[in-house]
């Protein structure tokens, strides 16, 4: 990663009162005086929150920060956080052509969409004014559509801000629901990264709902399950999505034809189902984990009913799951034995996969982790109040 290079990471709170956040993380050079004192650098670390700090090899005398750009409220804690795949899918879609997506409501800014309570889309652009904004505090809009611009809280640290991340509309808030003031909770979403117009949530009253958020229109809703769904993921293309669930079965759709859908793994004892990734590298494998399991379920979708691996390395529970971005054979699991592991599972035809091939103990349990598709070197963990980013 060159030392500027447009990096941004966003996180979610989670604390049990309606007044959570998500951040916006960047990163920037930092020169290191020589004579610094420990004392001083143990000062400047902990000012910035535990962030994780390497050293920029190209210069020696500098590091690369992360710290926060943006901070945007969000009453209830996020389910999920994604960043737009717009430029993921530049000049691909299912067919080989380009996508269909159109940006004209948000001009050349970024968009990022989290569910809660509620799917929300939050539009994100540089500020190059040079303002000394620190944190932006976003008013939330009760019902759907824009607003206009919102008012930033200012502050100053005393270094050089120009380049900040600051929302600059309100929260697009789509809310299938109009005739109740309340919503089921939505448990997870998968944004199509061949078709970015098209974003799907899961939900606690057993659906999943196909949004087109160009004219934020559901395009269609499926019963999904007989219980809560927790999760679910679009395959490689446009037509083809998954979802597990509280019933502990995992189920496709095809999206051309919602008349049935094929469960491909159920659990023995119909224990819950809690996560779902999707191989991207390879759309024949998918990897899922019951609820309070120590084990990560690796099934092929063209021999359903049994795994065709179980991971089996964690002494804590299971917590999420991340295919490789790059490779077709990687994977990385995360659980409350505060560990990170990465897997090879190219061989688990011939033979069980017993041992990661890459390890990283946390200081706490690890809650969550993303492999980065933009920098697939690296590999974000959340544990505690801790963000850290690794190297592979």
């Amino acid at each position: 990663m060159e030392p500027d290079s447009q990096f941004r990471l966003a996180i979610g709170s989670y604390v049990e009162q309606y007044n959570n956040t998500v951040q916006i993380l960047k990163t920037r050079s930092l020169f290191v005086d020589e004579d610094a004192t420990h004392s001083e650098k143990q000062q400047y670390h902990q000012f910035h929150h535990h962030s994780q700090h390497q050293q920029n090899p190209q210069q020696p005398n500098s590091t690369i920060q992360i710290y926060s750009a943006c901070e945007i409220e969000h009453p209830y804690p996020c389910t999920k956080i994604l960043w737009s795949p717009m430029a993921m899918s530049a000049g691909k879609s299912a067919g080989g052509g380009a996508s269909s997506y159109s940006s004209n409501s948000y001009g050349n800014r970024d968009l990022l969409a989290t569910t809660g309570d509620y799917l929300r889309l939050w539009s994100v652009a540089e500020d190059t004014t040079g303002s000394t904004t620190t944190n932006t505090k976003q008013k939330q809009q009760e019902g759907s559509g824009g607003g206009g611009e919102d008012d930033d809280d200012e502050g100053n640290d005393g270094g050089e801000k120009k380049g900040l991340l600051i929302p600059k509309r309100e929260a697009l808030l789509i809310n299938n629901n109009r005739n109740s003031e309340y919503c089921s909770p939505l448990t997870s979403m998968d944004w199509n990264e061949y078709d970015p117009s098209m974003i799907i949530t899961s939900s606690i009253d057993t659906t999943c709902t196909l949004w087109d958020i160009n004219t934020q229109i559901v395009k269609t809703q499926v019963i999904a399950h007989d219980k809560e769904v927790f999760d679910l993921s679009f395959s490689r293309g446009t037509d083809i999505f998954a979802s597990v669930g509280a019933d502990g079965s995992v189920r496709l759709f095809d999206l051309r034809s919602l008349e049935h859908s094929t469960i491909i793994y159920e659990t023995q004892n119909l224990e819950p189902l809690l996560r779902l990734e999707w191989n991207k590298q390879d759309p024949n494998y998918l990897a899922t984990f019951k609820v309070d399991s120590q084990y990560t379920i690796i099934l092929d979708i063209r021999q359903p009913c049994t795994p065709v691996a179980i991971l089996g390395g964690h002494a804590g529970c299971v917590n999420a799951v991340a295919w490789a971005p790059h490779s077709s054979c990687h994977i990385c699991t995360a659980a409350d034995d505060s560990q990170a592991l990465i897997w090879d599972i190219s061989g688990m035809s011939k033979r069980p996969v017993e041992d990661p091939i890459l390890a990283y103990n946390a200081e706490g349990e690890v809650n969550n982790l993303v492999w980065s598709s933009s920098q697939p070197d690296w590999v974000s963990i959340a544990f505690a109040d801790k963000l850290q980013i690794l190297r592979v």
